[in-house]
């Protein structure tokens, strides 16, 4: 057994559960594995589709929101269980999120009564996670740790640094924040999602600011490498040789590098 995987059963099942399960050795401790605890994921654009698909490959029984139910048999053909139903996900330890903006995700936790979209906030059960690794403003951020707390769930943000095809390679960057306790439960997910998990803070709204002030700085650096090859392009020169010396020199950064291609 893992340390991971201790950690996620000693902070789920208690302390006296775990050393039950650890004294049962390897066979016992496979069937009661973090792979067959089902996972929520709710976010089936490119980017949470190629996560989830990570977790299924991983060996997580992921159990996947979607709206529409022509998208049921491509995500199924990913290892996934796709349902049109959210309450299916209710029993879930931990709920991923990963949605374009403030409106969606405060639509999945709060619900809409209009349509019968029942939310994460009055669904999860008491001790459950919703783990956040949409990009959100910080006040969404706070207000909905605070409304999981309400319910006596968790809640943690963990945005990522990174583009679908860094999804699907899982070489996203995290930045995460929340409780302790609650962040290594979801570590093992966090670690079949991405190449590194920054850990900054227990105010999830923290790993939020991060998150945006990192988006500022990448559009900085498309403003800049969008001027300069205009004024290459003005004078009559290729750009590629411009931008090949500046990432081979000054400026090599991963932002430089993926936007100058």
């Amino acid at each position: 057994m893992s340390n991971d995987e201790t950690s996620f059963r000693h902070d789920v099942l208690g302390a006296s559960e775990t050393a039950k399960l650890q004294q049962q050795g390897d066979a016992g401790s496979n069937s009661h594995s973090l792979a067959q605890s089902p996972v929520g994921f709710v976010g089936m654009g490119h980017m949470g589709t190629a996560m989830a698909a990570n977790l299924a490959a991983a060996g997580y029984w992921v159990n996947a929101y979607v709206r529409h139910a022509d998208q049921m048999a491509k995500l199924t053909a990913l290892g996934l269980q796709p349902t049109t139903n959210i309450a299916d996900l209710f029993d879930c330890e931990v709920v991923i999120t990963m949605l374009p903006d403030d409106d969606a995700v405060r639509e999945i936790v709060f619900g809409r009564q209009e349509i019968g979209l029942a939310g994460l906030a009055v669904g999860l059960k008491p001790g459950a996670i919703h783990l956040s690794m949409s990009t959100i403003s910080t006040a969404t951020a706070s207000l909905l740790a605070s409304e999981h707390a309400i319910g006596g769930q968790s809640y943690v943000a963990a945005p990522v640094f990174g583009n679908p095809d860094a999804a699907r390679a899982r070489e996203l960057f995290i930045v995460a924040a929340g409780a302790p306790a609650d962040i290594e439960r979801c570590r093992p997910l966090l670690d079949s999602l991405g190449q590194r998990t920054f850990v900054i803070g227990a105010d999830p709204a923290q790993a939020n600011l991060v998150k945006l002030l990192g988006n500022m700085m990448t559009a900085t650096t498309l403003e800049m490498l969008g001027e300069v090859v205009a004024v290459i392009r003005k004078r009559g020169l290729d750009p590629k040789f411009f931008l090949d010396i500046m990432t081979s020199t000054m400026f090599g950064g991963r932002a430089h590098k993926i936007y100058a291609c």
